[in-house]
């Protein structure tokens, strides 16, 4: 019975925290288009955050109608003329004294910045989100210095204060993060080593371990690790009996085992050791030239026993670290779809709601950073894929505008019907293929 409501209560958590997530993103989306529609002269005659019946509405001195309806999975602006919440077709018929303030009637370019608002609106949020991020986390300082100390497992020394510099590690001398990080890969795997400190003035030799441990800084989600329960934090003790000192130890024994089964045991703080059974799951991994299959488990090393030291970050430079993270998400988004439609990867990478709801659930049980982190990567993703040139899409009206525009003339209403109708059907497709990957794909 426990594990009945154990089970209730984590399916509960990652519906609502699914719910949370899109509710941001869709808003600051449709926020979007509403805005910039009224700075361009639409009247926008309905705001909805979800669908169906609805829950609570109230109506603002412009006119427009704000409600929450009872299905919270998506949203919509309904702007004046819009034969739907899509704005797909060919429209409905308007007053001729309003039609300026009709969406169908409004000037191409008052159309084009209304429709393209809605994913520019999603890459802000991106941009925001993962710049907050960046200025309440700092920027590591230039030399290598350690910051806050972790917790480690039992029997590791490690005699590094807050505030050292280091200087060598066993004899190699150490002058930039880019030096740890070789040392980290040249050295041997040993439980302890010698660092040569700065500290208070004086270059002092004290105990400390590898400087790339078997410790998990992240988890992927829908992996092998995360339906064992591993989590960020956990270091790996052993795998199979057999004692783990690097990361990259446990990088190789997991492509060793070709999807067998493995036997890790792991010490989590607060709660010590405890053995996990986990077996890897070969995965398509970009690299600089493609793609290539790989065994893997979902977790992300490279961390040490400390945090670098950090100094404060500017609004600017976090604007730019943000841009920078929203950019590589739409590049691997394009690198991904093309990858699938060219053959290059099976169909199995394209997830649908289950596994984006798993996933936000994952992040939310991570913590709140985590949490808002995997928003910006979700937001960044659905203006992307909104920008697909695809009917009833936003993509899709741009590409009508775009014909519009060179043209000089607008598609024909039965046109823009068929092909909406066309890029439903596509969209519907497309949730099926995911759905069905999420159901059966390994």
């Amino acid at each position: 019975m426990t594990g009945v409501i154990a089970e209730i209560g984590g399916l509960a958590w990652t519906v609502g925290a699914f719910i949370l997530a899109l509710s941001i993103i869709v808003t600051v989306h449709e926020y979007g288009h509403y805005i910039v529609g009224r700075w361009s002269g639409i009247r926008a005659e309905v705001f909805s955050l979800g669908f169906g019946p609805r829950l609570v509405s109230w109506r603002d001195r412009r006119g427009t109608l704000w409600q929450i309806a009872a299905i919270p999975l998506g949203g919509y602006v309904r702007f004046l003329g819009d034969s739907n919440a899509a704005s797909a077709g060919s429209g409905d018929t308007v007053d001729p004294t309003l039609v300026r303030q009709s969406l169908p009637g409004a000037p191409l370019w008052a159309r084009f910045s209304t429709v393209l608002a809605g994913p520019v609106f999603n890459f802000i949020l991106s941009i925001l989100v993962f710049a907050g991020v960046a200025l309440w986390q700092g920027m590591p300082v230039a030399t290598p210095e350690v910051g806050r100390l972790h917790s480690t497992p039992p029997g590791v020394q490690i005699g590094l204060e807050p505030g050292d510099r280091i200087a060598a590690i066993d004899g190699t001398p150490i002058a930039t993060w880019q030096d740890l990080a070789k040392a980290a890969s040249d050295l041997p795997a040993r439980p302890s080593h010698d660092w040569t400190v700065e500290r208070a003035g004086q270059n002092i030799t004290v105990p400390g371990p590898h400087p790339s441990p078997a410790l998990l800084t992240g988890i992927a989600p829908r992996s092998p690790a995360a339906s064992a329960g591993l989590r960020a934090g956990d270091v790996i003790l052993a795998i199979d009996g057999e004692p783990v000192t690097r990361f990259d130890e446990l990088r190789s024994r997991v492509e060793a085992a070709k999807g067998r089964p493995l036997l890790l045991r792991v010490w989590r703080e607060g709660e010590g050791e405890a053995d996990y059974t986990l077996a890897p799951r070969e995965q398509d991994l970009p690299t600089g030239e493609g793609y290539e299959k790989r065994w893997m488990i979902g977790v992300t090393g490279g961390g040490t026993y400390f945090d670098p030291a950090t100094r404060p970050m500017g609004a600017i430079e976090a604007l730019g670290t943000g841009a920078d993270r929203t950019w590589d998400i739409i590049a691997s988004s394009v690198s991904g779809l093309w990858a699938m439609v060219t053959g290059q990867i099976g169909s199995c990478n394209l997830g649908g709601a289950i596994s984006i709801a798993e996933s936000t659930g994952q992040a939310a049980s991570a913590g709140g950073s985590d949490f808002l982190w995997w928003i910006a990567v979700l937001s960044a993703a659905i203006g992307f894929l909104n920008l697909l040139p695809v009917p009833v899409l936003d993509g899709g009206h741009l590409m009508f505008y775009a014909y519009e525009a060179v043209a000089g003339r607008r598609p024909s209403d039965r046109a823009l019907d068929i092909l909406s109708a066309l890029g439903m059907a596509a969209v519907l497709a497309l949730m099926i293929l995911g759905l069905t990957n999420d159901l059966f794909c390994p």
